[in-house]
């Protein structure tokens, strides 16, 4: 009996012993992937959140298998579907991009492009590299060309973090593309990089401004002095607000945000809803022959589309104060463009969709022979080569993204860019989430993200049987109708007949 007793306790003494040394394993296990977790550079969730930022990546794995019974399909999540963010990342890290069994795009949806692939499609050793094209070259003292197809979207240092800017510019000086400012101001980050930098002038005049908030000519020289500054865009109004202003909340504008802004630190920084000192078409070509006056650099201005007659007026107006007074390019933002907060009946109602508002502006732009004088440059939702190759052959000069490069960032669409709370560091101001966005390894990913859409574009291109990218057209593509059937997009669009009183601009 005592035999028996003593051989209990011993295995009960064991199986203790065995539980503690398990646990110990298990802490030790946890201890050493927290800190390999919080000293890798590569994944912002898993060092922000060492351990179980680990179940993020696990259960998206379990998705694909369960998606079909529990989530939703790929293309139906919102603003941006899994398959569109999918290839994003991939193309950021530079992996695999590849499908397989078919495609989860609705072929058939109306609207949608279908691009004409050509009986010859061009061979790999006749393909060249996107053209380059000039800004400016007819009035600017120092106009600007470049061949980049693809170009980072206006996003303000306040409303992204400091590591964010310091990645993008140094991806964008890596991939050969250009940095919108946004209406922010031009921060040391944004030159940090080397790359090339558009100068966004929005409706409060932030790092551009007088005390009072009127546009200052010094400060405009300052600014223009720096090398890296290529052109200047005065903002009317952007997608996601159209009537709205700039939105950044008081606990993101510390000290250096609220220097480089001109404004107070702490409160509110809110932009009027329209420029002050614009009323009419006349005021905004004032505005942009000012500022490209003062800094001898390309000035274009950036709207979301509503009423077209203004193009109309803005074309007529030009012809009647003289061809060098017209914008060197203008920006089309579509209704279903992006930003950090927004009124929810902005977003969702006001405004023309990149779709309809981009070939119908160019056409009018067209119809008064300025095409050649004005370049176009098409933004919203357009981070993907299928759309960026669609505004390429609507006719746009080039494309610019904001949500793309977010992606390319490790942006993961938690929806918090409107507070202080982005998981990934890339909208926040928070030391600690911050510490898990590390520039030098995520300007990487910008760069292939950028580099990537170019070869997809491409990939497009050459079916089509074009040698570069902007050899597209209209002729090239197709748009499926309600019907089901598709129409040429230049039967839908045609190319417009200059007016009569015009065509020698074209001669």
């Amino acid at each position: 009996m005592d035999a028996i007793q003593t051989l209990a306790s011993n295995v009960i003494q064991w199986s203790a012993l065995t539980l503690v040394f398990v646990i110990g394993l298990a802490f030790l296990y946890v201890m050493i992937i927290y800190v390999i977790d919080r000293t890798q550079t590569a994944q912002t969730i898993r060092r922000n959140y060492p351990v179980v930022g680990r179940f993020r990546y696990f259960f998206e794995h379990l998705g694909e298998f369960f998606r079909q019974y529990f989530f939703a399909m790929d293309r139906e999540e919102l603003p941006f579907n899994r398959a569109e963010r999918s290839w994003a990342y991939k193309a950021a890290k530079k992996v695999d991009t590849t499908i397989a069994f078919g495609s989860t795009r609705s072929l058939g949806h109306p609207g949608e492009p279908i691009f004409i692939n050509c009986p010859f499609p061009t061979l790999d050793e006749d393909a060249i590299p996107p053209s380059a094209i000039t800004i400016g070259g007819d009035s600017a003292k120092h106009p600007y060309t470049t061949n980049a197809l693809v170009n980072i979207s206006g996003m303000s240092y306040g409303a992204l973090s400091k590591p964010a800017v310091l990645a993008l510019s140094r991806g964008a000086k890596e991939a050969g593309i250009w940095m919108n400012t946004g209406e922010g101001g031009l921060s040391p980050y944004h030159l940090d990089g080397g790359c090339d930098i558009v100068y966004q002038i929005g409706t409060a005049k932030y790092g551009v401004r007088t005390p009072e908030g009127d546009l200052s000519d010094e400060k405009l020289r300052e600014v223009a002095k720096h090398s890296q500054v290529k052109m200047f865009e005065i903002k009317m109004s952007q997608g996601a607000k159209p009537g709205k202003g700039g939105i950044l909340p008081g606990a993101k504008v510390n000290k250096e945000i609220a220097k480089i802004r001109g404004i107070e630190v702490g409160k509110d920084s809110i932009s009027p809803n329209g420029h002050t000192d614009i009323h009419s078409v006349d005021d905004l070509l004032d505005m942009i022959i000012r500022v490209r006056s003062v800094t001898g650099k390309p000035v274009g201005f950036k709207m979301v589309v509503g009423h077209l007659n203004f193009f109309d007026e803005l074309c007529e107006a030009i012809h009647a104060r003289g061809i060098k007074s017209a914008p060197d390019f203008i920006t089309i933002d579509s209704a279903s463009g992006g930003t950090g907060a927004a009124p929810q009946p902005l977003m969702d109602y006001v405004g023309m969709d990149i779709q309809e508002s981009l070939p119908r502006v160019i056409d009018i732009i067209e119809s008064y022979g300025l095409r050649q004088r004005i370049k176009i440059i098409a933004s919203g939702k357009l981070m993907i080569p299928g759309k960026v190759a669609w505004a390429l052959s609507a006719g746009a000069d080039f494309v610019t993204s904001a949500r793309g490069f977010m992606f390319a960032l490790g942006c993961i669409q938690a929806l918090q860019c409107n507070k202080n709370t982005c998981p990934t560091g890339i909208t926040t101001h928070k030391k600690s989430l911050q510490q898990g966005l590390v520039p030098q390894d995520k300007a990487v990913r910008v760069a292939n993200f950028a580099k990537k859409i170019v070869y997809g574009v491409g990939l497009i291109a050459h079916s089509c049987g074009v040698k570069e990218p902007r050899e597209l057209s209209r002729k090239h593509v197709r748009i499926i109708q309600h019907s089901g059937k598709s129409e040429p997009f230049n039967e839908l669009y045609p190319t417009p007949t200059v007016k009569p009183e015009y065509i020698r601009l074209v001669e």
